[in-house]
């Protein structure tokens, strides 16, 4: 832990350095990133500090975190803009699982800081709730904009990729610093990091898995969303050895301009393309290794221990999906979570995003990107339920995909699709 708190403290200090005194012939910020990046990084290390801060309380009060077994966590990985966010809101429902809620991952991941929040919040009910009021009106205030493309709510699940934060290796950080290597890394996680630095973070991240269930019962079942995680999906399966694994899909040529519209708002607001000129193309690459690292990762692995999903399927008919996943992965399914999951999908079937969006708009053509990555996401979901049932063609793809390749012109811009369904 000492070893990563120093190393990711210098490479902080670093890339604070580099956002304004950039090396020759590096992208120039602009005036305006510059004065966003003024107020964003005190703010950012104040925030990290107390986390660390945290942790460190938690090795003197709270050891007896560490004894804590992980037993059978269930994790939901995909590519983003897949359906993870209403995968996993919809098994967070089911009480045998924990996962972490917004303000978890973002104000308290140590004990130290649940406890003190937690106490907080008890006193806060015990007047009336004057904070939490405050609180809700904070939080349609802040999150409003977002509904569209990711609903979130403080006391919702969310990804607890936050958790690597403080680490400095949670992939949303490419925002705000388009040009730091460790986070491109991330991106390529299981390709591109050094064994050591893989294993440090791993273990970092078991840690605050031990954190969470230490406050809310060691007796459950840990329920972790992370559509970023694609590109550590090898790693966490050799990490946690009796996990199980729910994958979603989505046909590429929806995802990527899915995704790229949906951050959009964060690389304007930080201005990262005065510092990133082809940032879209470099986030294109690493999602077509998303894919690929999926494959990779999971092609072998039983039935019983990974349940593939695709977007489509699961708006289609929520219901029997879920209660297929829920046998095929060995999940105890009650009377009460069916009769959830049969309200749920009704709303699924009539459920329509107002989020829009476009190839071409990115400089992306839809047909370069299923001739890219068509067959490739076609092996994967070969597998998927509701699909069928015949093992998927070996070597489809995976190591010849060229994401370089996806960006063309265009002679025409087809009008912007309508997501069909709840999405990450």
């Amino acid at each position: 832990m000492l070893r990563l708190f120093l190393a990711s403290t210098a490479h902080f200090a670093a890339l604070t350095y580099l956002t304004f005194l950039p090396p020759a012939g590096t992208g120039r910020p602009s005036t305006r990133r510059l004065l966003i990046m003024t107020g964003f990084i005190p703010l950012f290390a104040l925030i990290q500090g107390i986390h660390w801060m945290g942790f460190l309380l938690d090795e003197i009060f709270f050891p007896g975190y560490r004894r804590v077994i992980i037993r059978e966590p269930l994790f939901v990985l995909g590519v983003p803009r897949s359906g993870t966010t209403h995968l996993h809101r919809v098994l967070a429902e089911d009480d045998q699982f924990t996962t972490f809620s917004t303000w978890e991952c973002l104000f308290a991941l140590s004990v130290t800081e649940r406890r003190f929040w937690l106490g907080v919040g008890h006193l806060d009910k015990s007047i009336g709730r004057p904070l939490g009021r405050l609180l809700d009106w904070l939080e349609k205030s802040a999150f409003s904009t977002m509904q569209d493309v990711h609903s979130m709510r403080l006391r919702d699940p969310e990804e607890d990729y936050f958790a690597l934060m403080p680490a400095l290796a949670c992939f949303i950080l490419i925002l705000p610093f388009p040009d730091s290597q460790l986070l491109w890394r991330m991106g390529a996680f299981d390709r591109d990091m050094p064994a050591a630095d893989r294993a440090r973070l791993m273990d970092f991240y078991r840690r605050c898995l031990q954190k969470h269930l230490y406050v809310h019962g060691s007796h459950k079942r840990l329920l972790s969303k992370n559509a970023a995680f694609a590109p550590l999906a090898g790693s966490i399966a050799a990490h946690f050895a009796d996990a199980r694994f729910a994958i979603c899909l989505r046909e590429p040529e929806q995802t990527i301009p899915s995704q790229l519209s949906s951050i959009e708002p964060g690389i304007r607001f930080f201005d990262a393309r005065t510092v990133v000129p082809d940032l879209s193309r470099r986030l294109t690459q690493q999602l077509g290794f998303y894919y690929a690292n999926l494959l990779r990762a999971f092609l072998g692995m039983p039935d019983n221990r990974c349940a593939w999903v695709t977007m489509r399927i699961l708006k289609a008919d929520l219901t029997d999906t879920m209660t297929r996943l829920y046998g095929q992965l060995g999940l105890p399914l009650t009377a009460d979570v069916q009769s959830r999951l049969s309200q749920q999908g009704a709303e699924a079937r009539h459920y329509r995003s107002s989020h829009r969006y476009s190839a071409e708009q990115f400089g992306l053509s839809s047909e370069k990107i299923e001739q890219e990555l068509g067959d490739l996401y076609r092996t994967l979901t070969s597998r998927a339920i509701g699909v069928g049932d015949a093992p998927p063609p070996l070597g489809s793809g995976a190591d010849t995909i060229n994401p370089a390749a996806l960006f063309s012109a265009g002679s025409q811009r087809p009008a912007p699709t309508t997501e069909p369904a709840p999405s990450c």
